[in-house]
């Protein structure tokens, strides 16, 4: 098998087959050798270096370097340690991106790649998908006391909950250098954050100050994004327009690969002022002004509200609310 060849086949066993830029990523952080070892995962050490043809010794430093550049994964069951290699294209952007020893050159051949590839890809793949693989959360902790909110909606019942919590850069604010929004905040979650920590690809953190991430990225008009399921989260992203990989192509493409919170934003008119702060806080052109009585008021269009909350906790005379306009079901898993 040729050079071209073992990284033209990683790239298709991440499901991106016929990818012109994948493979050169993968020829960036990947060596033939290390690309051939990932090529004959899954395995414990001793199995690959029987496959591999080197000494066991060699194949666990092989592995660990591996794990840390975020190409391949360790599970531990009956004190065996097993090597996979990511499974599918999310997880080797997200985890390589945090390569310590990245060089700026690989960042910018994945934004190379996010632009020129991605939204093709990802259309693509929501065809495919039942759901969205990841959903909103709602900013702010405070909402209205009648309303159903569950746990995993919840970033304060998600953080409380947790064994452990560890704080990464933003993968997608380190490729893209799109806005000057905070980039390390986004948090991982027990199993995320035993990860994290053993890599050393992020730091662990209290939950009193993975709280003050959250406010500290709402203010800065970020979106809290998590898995779409309701079992326990690994990780809360904390996503801009400009730089996700996920929103950018839902505002101006459609390709709905993020699910919207069960909640939707109301706007009193009796006590709206008209300060259009609101405006600028949403990415979904969701809320408009209109006409009452001589003066403008917001107004919150339901076919485009994803439910953020980030135009309710800045209006300053408190007049937005979020509703529950979804049943619970809406969450896959949720009983």
């Amino acid at each position: 098998m040729s050079e071209t060849d073992i990284y033209e086949k990683l790239t298709e066993k991440i499901l991106a087959k016929g990818s012109k830029i994948l493979p050169r990523l993968w020829a960036m952080i990947a060596s033939e050798e290390e690309a051939k070892t990932l090529l004959a995962m899954p395995g414990t050490p001793t199995d690959l270096a029987q496959k591999i043809g080197i000494s066991e010794e060699d194949m666990k430093k092989r592995c660990e370097m591996l794990f840390h550049k975020g190409l391949a994964f360790k599970s531990h069951k009956g004190g065996v340690t097993t090597y996979r290699m990511c499974r599918d294209l999310t997880q080797f952007h997200d985890a390589s991106i945090l390569w310590p020893e990245a060089p700026r050159s690989y960042h910018d051949l994945w934004q190379c790649y996010m632009e020129e590839e991605w939204p093709a890809y990802s259309q693509m793949i929501a065809k495919f998908l039942s759901r969205p693989f990841t959903r909103i959360i709602p900013a702010g902790i405070d909402l209205a006391q009648k309303q159903q909110v569950l746990p995993f909606e919840s970033v304060l019942d998600i953080i409380n909950s947790a064994s452990r919590v560890a704080v990464t850069r933003c993968t997608c604010r380190v490729t893209a250098h799109k806005c000057d929004r905070p980039v390390e905040v986004c948090l991982q979650i027990n199993r995320g954050a035993d990860y994290t920590i053993e890599r050393g690809s992020g730091r662990e953190v209290t939950k009193e100050e993975a709280l003050d991430i959250l406010k500290k990225s709402e203010d800065a008009g970020l979106i809290h994004v998590v898995m779409n399921k309701s079992e326990a989260a690994h990780f809360i992203c904390n996503c801009c327009e400009d730089c996700c990989m996920t929103f950018p192509i839902l505002i101006h493409q459609g390709i709905k690969v993020c699910a919207p919170s069960r909640f939707l934003a109301a706007v009193d008119p009796e006590t709206c002022e008209g300060c259009e702060t609101c405006l600028d806080r949403c990415y979904f052109s969701a809320i408009t002004m209109v006409d009452k009585d001589g003066e403008e008021i917001a107004t919150v269009s339901a076919e485009k509200c994803m439910g953020c909350g980030l135009c309710r906790i800045t209006c300053p005379s408190a007049s937005i609310t979020l509703a529950e306009a979804r049943e619970k079901q809406f969450v896959p898993g949720a009983q």
